[in-house]
């Protein structure tokens, strides 16, 4: 009996122990060094650094960038999880509910841009945005609409707005297929019973699928919110560098400016411990926003 126990907690150790290690080394390790620079000025191209104190911090608060960023940011983030939730949800009841022959197909053509680096993706939809061989412009001006060509990642206006549409056109594959995977798991009997009491498509889609994958919904809510808060920043860097005039920038590409453009390495780690506590705190509120009890029919 002691040496099954024994074996029992040398398992779980075997597999316990090398998760915890790189956890350690890829999460609780650069977390807490980001907090520990944060309390210091240095450029982080040498070892030379002075301590500070709290100084990054005030800096945080007084800087008239850091509000637009997180702005920014949170603009991203209203956005994606609005038009990626209702264009993979939309496909996904299409592709099940619809009996579509060609339905694998577009599960493949829909998902294609989940398979493609995010620089990847900027670079093609910056040209796609390109004043003068762009897509967008060239199609404007074929249908007679050249009042409303503009340089859209130049305008000020318009930049942060044409970032949109790549990070929707990116993210909708895999939410697809969550939300399929949940609609599939669906019982017909379900359906069948509603149709019997009257109930006509939309009412199916409200009183049935939309309650019964919840839990997918949940989970791509806060996926898309975390994924967004924390790597927005690849797509604008490569389509913009957070211009024109810091129109687009948001925290994590204020960040690489602050640390590896201007080599202040201690305001950067201190705008990343913001970035750090902004996530969590969203991701709690949504935790209890989108609570919601388990519905079983």
């Amino acid at each position: 009996m002691v040496q099954s126990k024994k074996q029992k907690y040398l398992f779980l150790a075997f597999c316990l122990v090398p998760t915890f290690i790189m956890f350690s080394i890829f999460t609780l390790y650069p977390l807490f060094s980001g907090l520990y620079y944060s309390f210091f000025e240095m450029s982080g191209s040498s070892q030379a650094k002075e301590f500070v104190g709290f100084d990054n911090y005030i800096q945080l608060f007084n800087d008239d960038i850091v509000p637009s960023t997180i702005w920014h940011d949170y603009f991203l983030v209203i956005t994606k999880v609005i038009g990626i939730m209702i264009m993979a949800m939309f496909i996904a009841v299409a592709l099940t509910q619809l009996k579509i022959k060609e339905a694998p197909f577009y599960r493949i053509i829909f998902f294609f841009p989940n398979i493609m680096s995010v620089v990847v993706i900027g670079i093609l939809w910056a040209f796609i945005y390109n004043p003068d061989l762009g897509l967008v412009n060239s199609g404007l001006e074929f249908i007679g609409l050249e009042e409303w060509t503009r340089a859209w990642l130049g305008n000020e206006n318009w930049a942060l707005s044409s970032l949109v549409l790549p990070s929707i056109w990116a993210g909708i594959g895999l939410f697809m297929l969550l939300l399929m995977g949940g609609i599939a798991n669906i019982s017909k009997s379900y359906y069948e019973a509603a149709r019997i009491d009257g109930a006509n498509e939309w009412q199916q889609f409200w009183k049935v699928t939309l309650p019964l994958v919840w839990p997918q919904i949940k989970i791509s809510i806060l996926y898309i919110v975390i994924t967004t808060l924390n790597g927005s920043f690849i797509i604008v860097q490569v389509m913009t560098g957070g211009g024109p005039n810091n129109a687009t920038h948001v925290m994590g590409s204020y960040l690489y400016q602050q640390a590896f453009k201007q080599y202040n390495f201690g305001y950067g780690a201190t705008i990343g411990v913001m970035i750090l506590m902004i996530s969590l705190i969203t991701v709690l509120i949504l935790q209890l926003l989108l609570r919601r009890d388990k519905v079983e029919y």
